[in-house]
């Protein structure tokens, strides 16, 4: 697209009717973080008593193991709402934990061996074991280490104002739902295609401990920290690159975005495709089963990607059916490190960022995107993973090389102008002002996340692990002597309650076997 093609967009967007378009924006966090002791070890105890049930606290959960929490905020249209919601959340969880931490950055350290990683449990339903069984699967495919590393999820979704302009402005025959459904994909590519700058701006672990390889071999040029650190001078995410929470065996997977009906026969052919790799691992029908199924996956949820399209589902429906069911509702962005230099793993100024990114990646055109295509955004992340740092980096820009300082500033160029149809429409001025400051990292890669933390690292002389523990007592700190806000403590008590007691309704309506309730499921899906 154009420069002209978006201001084009943005003018239309600007007159009459559509001006406000934009306002009502709603968007929700979901954080995770490991529970470490003291010393910086992973934590052997289960998922804190007075914090609930994993099963149904709909707030405050596991992840992968009973040691990776999830906090999760409800659906806010005001962002400093969703950063209190999150600080209450950890806040009150911090008082359940006794004298362990919460770990501030993505990468785990101070993990001897993977079977210190306890998979989560969620109690003797049939459900709960199911949940547990899908965890122990990812653990015999692909390791528990890589599953203990944490990130931020940053769910969006665009009022139906602005859908309802748009779909006026551009005269679509479709209806609503399906534009709405094909301009979230849209937005999807685009993400994808420019996927790159955000690992370059807010990627923030260039750095791990070597424990986390367990005698991997790597040929990452990595330099060496202290006793135990390894860190990319130019890096900027590992999380992000093949060391981290990514799956090769998907590598064949070829999941489009170009059609909501693509994309979802994308996923079902790959959780009902028998996998080579897999087949040995015995599945549910064993007697001690070690995996779901032998399929390539196993569910819906184990495919690995920086962005998905959602909607809520109903009770036992899984998420490519209420897709089908009812089209996009919002998208989430799964490329977020945990921002160590946040309290709470993300701050207002990336929640800004991403509004208009996002917005930006919405009204600019959006080509069909071929395999290939994909392939090549693939390979700019990764060269922005491992060396994104490196002045006179050069990308490929379909099919043509170019410096990311060139690319960089020709997207913040254009992001200025959104910011600025964004500030008026919603009478502030802190769209603008973020663009504007964050368009400077383009050309000075020392203040991106991951330049900062490496500067951080060195100035400290300390290794990695240490320097997140520090980071890690002083943000308990903070917690406990800030005040709840937005989550008032007997709410967050009620919480704790209603959640034990629905799973215990779940766990006494049980009436089938484990195996029947898993053959019952996979027929149905």
């Amino acid at each position: 697209m154009t420069t002209q093609d978006l201001t084009n967009a943005l003018n239309a967007l600007s007159t009459g009717e559509h001006q406000n378009a934009i306002k009502g924006i709603k968007r929700g966090i979901e954080r995770e973080s490991l529970r470490i002791q003291s010393n910086g070890a992973i934590s052997p105890t289960g998922h804190p008593k007075g914090v609930g049930s994993a099963l149904t606290n709909g707030h405050i959960t596991t992840d992968f193991s009973e040691s990776l929490l999830e906090f999760i905020t409800p659906v806010s249209e005001s962002s400093t709402q969703t950063l209190k919601q999150l600080r209450d959340l950890q806040k009150f969880t911090l008082e359940n934990m006794g004298d362990e931490l919460l770990w501030p950055i993505s990468m785990p350290c101070f993990i001897n061996h993977q079977d210190d990683i306890v998979l989560a449990q969620f109690g003797s339903s049939n459900i709960g074991k199911m949940k547990t069984l899908y965890r122990e699967g990812l653990k015999n495919r692909y390791g528990s280490m890589m599953q203990a590393i944490a990130g931020v999820h940053f769910n969006i979704s665009f009022p139906e104002s602005l859908w309802k302009s748009l779909h006026s402005l551009k005269q679509s025959n479709a209806s609503l739902q399906d534009f709405i459904s094909d301009g979230y994909l849209s937005l999807i590519r685009n993400f994808k295609r420019e996927l790159w700058l955000i690992s370059y701006m807010f990627g923030a672990s260039p750095a791990l401990c070597n424990s986390f390889l367990q005698g991997r071999k790597t040929d990452l040029p990595f330099k060496k920290l202290g006793k135990g650190t390894l860190y990319l001078e130019v890096g900027t995410a590992l999380r992000l690159g093949n060391l981290g929470y990514t799956n090769s065996a998907q590598s064949s997977l070829r999941v489009m975005y170009n059609s909501l009906d693509e994309y979802v026969a994308g996923l079902k052919k790959a959780i009902n495709t028998p996998s080579d790799i897999y087949s040995d691992i015995d599945d549910y029908t064993s007697e001690q089963p070690k995996q779901l199924n032998k399929n390539i996956l196993q569910i819906e949820n184990e495919f690995y990607s920086p962005i998905r399209p959602k909607r809520n589902a109903n009770s036992g429906e899984t998420p490519t059916d209420a897709l089908l069911r009812a089209g996009i509702e919002y998208v989430e962005i799964r490329a977020l490190d945990v921002n160590p230099f946040s309290e709470v793993g993300i701050d207002i100024e990336q929640i800004h960022f991403l509004d208009v990114f996002l917005t930006y990646c919405l009204l600019k055109d959006s080509p069909n995107m071929d395999w290939k295509e994909q392939a090549r955004s693939t390979e700019n992340l990764d060269a922005v993973v491992n060396q994104g740092r490196e002045q006179g980096l050069m990308l490929n820009d379909n099919n043509t090389p170019r410096s990311l300082q060139s690319w960089g500033n020709q997207i913040f160029a254009q992001l200025t102008d959104v910011a600025k149809w964004m500030d008026k429409a919603y009478g502030v001025s802190y769209y603008s002002e973020t663009i504007e400051r964050m368009s400077t990292w383009v050309n000075d890669p020392s203040l991106t996340y991951s330049g900062r933390y490496v500067a951080k690292l060195k100035e400290s002389g300390l290794d990695n692990g240490h320097f997140a523990l520090d980071l890690a007592n002083k943000y308990k700190q903070s917690h406990i002597e800030t005040d709840y806000s937005e989550f008032l403590k007997p709410w967050l008590e009620q919480q704790v309650e209603q959640s034990n007691e629905a799973q215990r309704n779940i766990e006494n309506a049980d009436a089938q076997s484990f195996t029947a309730f898993l053959d019952e499921y996979f027929h149905k899906n």
